[in-house]
């Protein structure tokens, strides 16, 4: 899609499984069930996806996914399928920044993969980008509370002294036009990322709103730290998104990769319009 002075796609780095019942949090299963069926673990389907944005030279990708470094015991836990990254107009040495929405392992573990030959080695992923993350997160992320450490793997925020990183803080314009803002509802220092052009405007608020069914205000994930302040977060951004008429593009939708929002009849947030990048 070309929007304003980029160029805009999605890539998808796989698929994988993780319980419904906390992706979905307070929701009763009798509701939730019906928009994301679940398998016989009680699992629903979610995508590892990335917005990429090229602008001139440059090649941002928005997260990393999830990666090939998982014994086979979490493969099958999580029912991890990633995709090659020889995928039709994909080229990882030709990103040139990565923005990492935050460092849980199902967004960022895919800035590493493993050195072909080797048990333990691994490479950079994109050897030419710089990885922009939160201060605020990679701070959590070296020390995480007991409720996400299994979230933030030790090894993984270890390689990221190997990487060229940027550490941002709040809202801030890491380059024209593109904008990253500090959220703490989902984890603290999480970030969502804002596209400007020529009038348009383009999100992608990352686990904020994870899928296109969780776009109704009380649907929450369960490992959310804090609900209230991401009710806050979230009524904010998509109320911004209703009236300016943002795209919004949904990291974790095995279905759906961007849309434009409303308010339906009850007031609730929903879909209004879905949109194709790539």
């Amino acid at each position: 899609m070309r929007f304003g002075n980029f160029d805009l796609s999605v890539h998808t780095h796989g698929f994988f499984r993780l319980d419904g019942g906390a992706m979905f949090g307070t929701v009763p299963r009798t509701i939730w069930s019906k928009l994301a069926p679940p398998d016989e673990d009680n699992r629903i389907l979610l995508a590892a996806r990335s917005l990429v944005i090229r602008a001139g030279e440059r090649v941002f990708m928005v997260d990393a996914g999830m990666g090939d470094r998982w014994t086979e015991k979490l493969r099958r836990i999580y029912d991890i399928r990633p995709q090659a990254d020889d995928q039709p107009g994909f080229d990882p040495g030709s990103v040139t920044d990565v923005i990492l929405t935050h460092l849980h392992f199902d967004h960022a573990r895919g800035i590493f993969r493993a050195r072909p030959g080797t048990e333990n080695e691994v490479d950079l992923r994109f050897p030419n980008a710089r990885v922009y993350v939160q201060a605020a997160n990679y701070e959590n992320a070296k020390s995480p509370n007991a409720r996400e450490r299994a979230s933030y793997i030790a090894e993984d925020v270890k390689l990221l002294e190997r990487a060229p990183l940027v550490l941002t803080s709040g809202a801030q314009e890491i380059s024209p036009g593109i904008w990253v803002h500090g959220t703490n509802g989902h984890t603290r220092g999480h970030q969502w990322i804002e596209v400007k052009s020529d009038g348009l405007t383009l999100a992608f608020p990352s686990d904020m709103v994870p899928t296109s069914r969780h776009l109704p205000l009380p649907y929450l994930m369960g490992y959310d730290v804090s609900a209230e302040t991401l009710l806050e977060e979230k009524d904010e951004l998509l109320d911004r998104a209703v009236g300016e008429r943002w795209i919004l593009v949904f990291g974790h939708d095995p279905d759906v990769q961007a849309g434009r929002i409303t308010r339906d009849e009850k007031g609730h947030y929903a879909l209004e319009e879905e949109i194709v990048l790539s």
